[in-house]
């Protein structure tokens, strides 16, 4: 069934754990996203995602950082601090430097820093890592301190890494996003690797998973009807079940391939047919779990 865009607007209460700020007319620019980006290339701040996100039900945010640059963390804590819409931010600061908990003690006291991202993104190798003594040890300071580690961009190897870390740090909270992207090896015993990864992580209540980056490209066209992404979205569901799985809308970088109502359109039908319980849980309760955010708003939950 194609997908009703003219569908009323749920009563839920919707918190977007994964989008973006940045702007690109600030006098040293931004590292992301790039010049030549005709979508993404111009200011993504506050007042625009409020209007994209008008009558859809969004009543919180938290920004996940996409600059690797230090003082970018300040930026974005400013900016947010400033908005009662963002409960969180989601920083760079790299474990395993000998700077890294100088900088983590300046920014973790910060209601609104959550936690900090680490993946395939700037360079960085998580499963590289895995093995750094320092590294380890900084993230059971952040483990400590009650805040979560995201992880960037999903491939096997990341999944591995995640598998790792859980092991080496198991009190750490860990959100690995945009799974639906991931694409399964074409490799036999590669896929069921993956697959074997995937099921240990669905046995670590501290994982949880960004249903985010649903929608794809296929020969030019972008699907908007659920049946489209139904298998890719029932196989996570089976793995990590209704209480592990958040939602993130990727804006502005969903700009690639479509609207913010077509994004959340689609999660929106499928998860609503899991019924309210599943639903609430997918996008606010869980979230909660996940990140620790706390009320900034009259219209966020809990009430």
């Amino acid at each position: 069934m194609a997908l009703d865009m003219g569908a009323r607007v749920d009563s839920i209460p919707i918190i977007d754990t994964h989008m973006h700020l940045f702007d690109p007319n600030r006098p040293q620019g931004v590292p992301w996203p790039e010049k030549t980006d005709s979508v993404l290339y111009r200011p993504a701040l506050p007042d625009r995602y409020r209007q994209v996100t008008a009558g859809l039900g969004i009543v919180g945010a938290i920004e996940v950082e996409c600059s690797p640059w230090l003082e970018d963390n300040q930026w974005v804590l400013d900016i947010t601090a400033q908005d009662p819409l963002f409960v969180g931010m989601v920083g760079d600061i790299e474990p395993g430097k000998p700077e890294f908990r100088r900088h983590f003690e300046r920014f973790h006291r910060h209601p609104l820093f959550l936690g900090i991202r680490y993946g395939n993104l700037w360079g960085r190798n998580l499963g590289e890592q895995v093995s750094n003594p320092a590294f380890i040890s900084d993230l059971r300071v952040l483990a400590d301190a009650g805040l979560e580690l995201d992880t960037a961009n999903p491939d096997p190897a990341l999944i591995a890494a995640v598998v790792r870390v859980t092991d080496r740090v198991p009190e750490l909270r860990v959100v690995v996003d945009h799974l639906p992207q991931l694409e399964p090896p074409a490799d036999s015993a590669a896929r069921q690797e993956l697959a074997a990864n995937l099921r240990k992580l669905g046995e670590r209540p501290q994982v949880y998973v960004k249903i985010s980056q649903v929608l794809r490209r296929v020969n030019g066209r972008v699907p908007l009807d659920l049946d489209f992404y139904r298998s890719r979205l029932d196989e996570l569901w089976d793995i990590f079940g209704p209480d592990r799985l958040l939602y993130g809308s990727d804006w502005p970088n969903s700009d690639h391939w479509g609207t913010y109502p077509q994004v959340l359109g689609i999660v929106r039908q499928y998860f609503l047919a899991k019924g309210t319980v599943a639903a609430e849980k997918y996008f606010w309760k869980n979230s909660q779990a996940a990140y620790r955010w706390v009320k900034r708003d009259p219209s966020q939950p809990p009430a």
